[in-house]
């Protein structure tokens, strides 16, 4: 009998680690077909708005913070290096790389999830979330503008704009600069504009509750490692986590145009 059948790694149900590690593939592929459904129908559904309502997707997207989202970017594109780097430590057999190549692997997307929340911690203090907060800080620009003159909203607004603590936030001031009667343009519905911000936290939040997931699951592998439970023979333990990985990161570089880039050649 060959070595792969007395492997302490191969578990009972299965007749040799080719098989095992066929069915942890099999399983992690079916596993990672739903998530392309659920999210492949969020991203659908974005699109199809997009298309109906697009001047208000690229103002609400243009309010959005690029240079967050291009940091976490890179971010997530290292740790897909890293995890890779893992895997390759697996097959040699050198425990202290794959140890090594997932801590940082995890330290990268956490500090993803810390840049997110410092990202989160400014769209609340700008008021830039959908329902209440949204809604009384356009008020509050649409009551100040009403009784200038154009010369002197647009004036205002400019003057608003540039300052780091404004009376009222740029995208109200700006919005509500635009929805005045008499501007020559279509006006922009504000509830469409909060529509888009519905699709920014939900959207960026179940990617983030799936990066948290996965920072887990990279950490337990860490810990096996540790253990001495990841012997070359199988490495697909790595292998498998490094999947969901990949498609956590990748399903990033969908939403980083989608969200960020809509709005990239808006003018104010």
């Amino acid at each position: 009998m060959s070595a792969s059948t007395h492997s302490p790694v191969l578990k009972h149900h299965f007749e040799d680690l080719g098989q095992q590690h066929a069915c942890e593939r099999l399983g992690i592929w079916m596993f990672l077909t739903t998530e392309i459904l659920f999210f492949g129908g969020l991203f659908a559904a974005y699109t199809i708005y997009r298309m109906y309502y697009p001047a208000e997707f690229v103002f609400a997207s243009s309010y959005l913070n690029r240079t967050f989202a291009t940091v976490n970017t890179m971010l997530l594109i290292t740790s897909s290096l890293t995890i890779t780097l893992a895997i390759r430590s697996a097959k040699l057999g050198d425990r202290a790389a794959v140890i090594r190549n997932l801590l940082i692997t995890a330290a990268l997307a956490s500090a993803f999830m810390v840049v997110k929340g410092f990202e989160y911690n400014n769209d609340f203090e700008e008021r830039y979330v959908a329902g209440a907060p949204f809604r009384a800080e356009y008020d509050k620009a649409a009551t100040k503008l009403a009784p200038l003159s154009d010369a002197d909203a647009e004036k205002f607004v400019k003057e608003n704009n540039a300052n780091k603590h404004p009376e009222i936030q740029h995208w109200a001031a700006q919005l509500a600069l635009h929805n005045r009667e008499g501007a020559g343009h279509s006006a922009l519905d504000p509830g469409k504009v909060q529509l888009f911000l519905c699709f920014y936290y939900i959207m960026t939040g179940i990617h983030g509750i799936h990066i948290i997931v996965g920072i887990g699951c990279i950490l337990w592998v860490a810990w096996e490692a540790w253990r001495g439970t990841v012997p070359p023979e199988n490495y697909s333990t790595v292998e498998v986590v490094s999947l969901y990985w990949h498609l956590v990161d990748a399903i990033w570089l969908f939403l980083m145009p989608l969200l960020y880039l809509a709005g990239a050649g808006a003018h104010h």
